[in-house]
C-alpha cells in the first residue's frame, strides 16, 4: 500500500517554508499575492498549534531577496533562518541537517517560486533521501499562472502530493472532539479562513449567542432623518 494513503498527523509530519520573502513575492504572478501571505502565515500558525518541526529557508537576503515576512517570523521566533546561495534548498547542507533532525518522512512545503525552488527542492528531496513532498499549492507562487500550475504537474507526476493550507490544517486537527487544538484552529480559520471564517463568527454569535471577537463602541438605535 502506497504511503501517500497514509494522512498527515501531527506525528508523522514536518514542514519548511521556502524563500517567503517580499522580492520574490513581488514576481508572483499565480495567485493575489495578499492572499498568498495570508494563507502563508495562516499555515504557519496551524503548524504552531499543532507543534510540527518547522524549517524556514532564506534567499541571498541582504543582496536581493529581503527579510522574510514578519508575520511569518512573529509565528516563529526562534526557528533559524537557513540562508542559502542556491536555488535548490536541498543542496545547503543545514536545510537537509534541519530535515533529518526533526526525524519525520512527511514534508509539507511552502515556498516560491512553484516553479524553481519548490519543485527541484521536492524532486531532490525525494530522489535523494526518499522524503514524501506534500506541495502546498495557495502558499506557494509562481511567476505566471501557466509556471505554476506547470511546475504542480511535474511535481505530481513524480510523486508529490498537491494540497491547500486549509487541507493539511484540517487533515491535522482530523477531529472537532480534539479540544487541545479547536480553539487554536477556529480561532485561524476565524483569522485566515475568509468566508469560512465569517461563516464560523456568525454561527458563534448569531446562532449561539457567543460574545464578538472584538469589543466595539456602544450601537446606536436607527434614528430616522427629520
Amino acid at each position: 500500500m502506497s504511503h501517500f494513503t497514509e494522512v498527515l498527523t501531527p506525528k508523522n509530519s514536518q514542514i519548511i517554508f521556502i524563500d517567503q520573502q517580499p522580492q520574490m513575492a513581488f514576481g508572483v504572478q499565480s495567485i493575489d499575492r495578499q492572499t498568498l501571505k495570508n494563507n502563508v502565515v495562516g499555515l504557519a500558525k496551524a503548524a504552531k498549534a499543532f507543534d510540527i518541526p518547522a524549517a524556514i529557508t532564506t534567499v541571498e537576503t541582504e543582496s536581493f531577496s529581503g527579510h522574510t515576512y514578519p508575520e511569518l517570523l512573529a509565528v516563529f521566533p526562534d526557528v533559524p533562518l537557513l540562508e542559502r546561495t542556491s536555488m535548490n534548498s536541498w543542496d545547503d547542507q543545514k536545510v537537509r541537517d534541519a530535515l533529518a533532525k526533526a526525524g519525520r518522512k512527511k514534508v509539507v512545503v511552502s515556498g516560491l517560486w512553484t516553479e524553481v525552488c519548490n519543485v527541484t527542492f521536492a524532486l531532490s528531496a525525494m530522489h535523494d533521501a526518499d522524503y514524501e513532498i506534500y506541495m502546498v499549492a495557495d502558499a506557494s507562487g509562481g511567476t505566471s499562472k501557466d509556471a505554476h500550475d506547470y511546475a504542480m504537474q511535474r511535481m505530481i507526476q513524480a510523486g508529490v502530493v498537491p494540497m491547500t493550507w486549509v487541507q493539511v490544517m484540517l487533515e491535522w486537527q482530523r477531529d472537532w472532539a480534539r479540544r487541545d487544538t479547536y480553539d487554536a484552529v477556529t480561532g485561524i480559520v476565524k483569522e485566515h479562513g475568509g468566508a469560512y471564517g465569517m461563516g464560523l463568527d456568525y454561527a458563534y454569535t448569531m446562532v449561539h449567542k457567543a460574545p464578538e471577537r472584538a469589543k466595539h463602541g456602544p450601537v446606536l438605535a436607527p434614528v430616522g432623518a427629520a
